[in-house]
């Protein structure tokens, strides 16, 4: 789902189309779905957040208001791409939400010692699941407050 970058509020970023549809689902249950860009692999997480590759020329001073970021992605996991923003000035202060199935102690000490801002390990059971992601989106899109 393609959206004017300048009415991106969530880039996901999450390479399973069951889990990909799951997520959407559930935002879009609480209306949070309208400004989503979707992405199946770390590489175009990347390009599209610094405006290369397939999106040069999209103006890449429009963030999205959270990234939720999956951790085992195909060409670039979510550990080297949460490396990249926060590396990069212009991305570093997006909020990154690590959405993932894994439950090892390493990636979570990992993803917090690089700056993700919450780590969400995703709920077996579709109900739970899509009370995750529904609250997430809630808190980072209404309650927190990012700067300017």
């Amino acid at each position: 789902m393609e959206m004017a970058s300048s009415s991106v509020q969530i880039l996901l970023v999450e390479d399973n189309p069951h889990d990909a549809e799951l997520t959407l689902r559930a935002l879009k249950n609480r209306n949070l779905a309208n400004h989503l860009i979707h992405v199946t692999d770390g590489q175009q997480a990347v390009d599209w957040l610094l405006g290369e590759g397939a999106y040069v020329g999209r103006d890449i001073k429009q963030h999205p208001k959270v990234i939720l970021l999956d951790l085992k992605l195909p060409k670039l996991d979510g550990i080297e791409v949460l490396r990249i923003i926060r590396s990069t000035p212009e991305t570093r202060c997006i909020p990154v939400v690590m959405l993932t199935s894994s439950f090892q102690e390493q990636d979570v000490i990992e993803s917090y010692q690089l700056g993700v801002n919450s780590y969400i390990v995703k709920p077996v059971e579709f109900e739970n699941f899509a009370s995750a992601v529904e609250q997430a989106g809630h808190y980072w899109l209404l309650i927190n407050k990012e700067p300017r």
